[in-house]
């Protein structure tokens, strides 16, 4: 079955998560995980939780695996801890806790910001893979980061990579 063709039988409602990674912001204060929010519902997609937690790995695979049990989400969207500092810890809570990991999101999620901010973009180091039956990404955490990600890659594709794991 070609592309066309899987994404034609793909879901069109999906069940996401989103985690904010920040020690500084509330939920109030999450511009960034509440356009997710919105702008899942928009696609039709279902909100099955939206969490801020502190940048704290221990804190972060905990919170992933706490939500997979209670939520069964088909996505997570994660948003904060992708850059450098010390206290950017988000990529490595969750990379090994991938059983497949979709090398191709950050690639091509580094390339596009190049195009908005040039060679700072060196500085993300956005992921995504498969934990259990769910797919995880893991993005900055500006807002223009979040729409460039969400617009131009994870929501064209999420009901398709979904339609893919429920095959399994």
């Amino acid at each position: 079955m070609g592309t066309h063709q899987h994404k034609a039988s793909a879901p069109r409602q999906v069940r996401v998560g989103i985690i904010s990674v920040s020690t500084t912001r509330s939920i109030a204060e999450d511009q960034s995980g509440r356009w997710i929010s919105a702008q899942a519902r928009k696609e039709g997609h279902q909100v099955a939780f939206h969490r801020v937690i502190p940048d704290d790995a221990a804190v972060i695979a905990r919170t992933v695996s706490e939500v997979l049990a209670e939520y069964s989400p088909q996505a997570i969207l994660v948003t904060g801890g992708t850059g450098i500092s010390n206290r950017d810890v988000t990529v490595e809570a969750l990379k090994p806790l991938f059983r497949k990991e979709l090398s191709a999101f950050g690639v091509l999620f580094a390339q596009l910001s190049f195009e908005e901010i040039d060679s700072a973009a060196i500085l993300s180091r956005a992921t995504a893979g498969v934990i259990a039956s769910t797919v995880v990404f893991a993005m900055p955490g500006s807002l223009k980061a979040c729409q460039l990600a969400c617009n131009s890659l994870i929501f064209p594709e999420l009901g398709h990579l979904v339609g893919h794991l429920q095959e399994a």
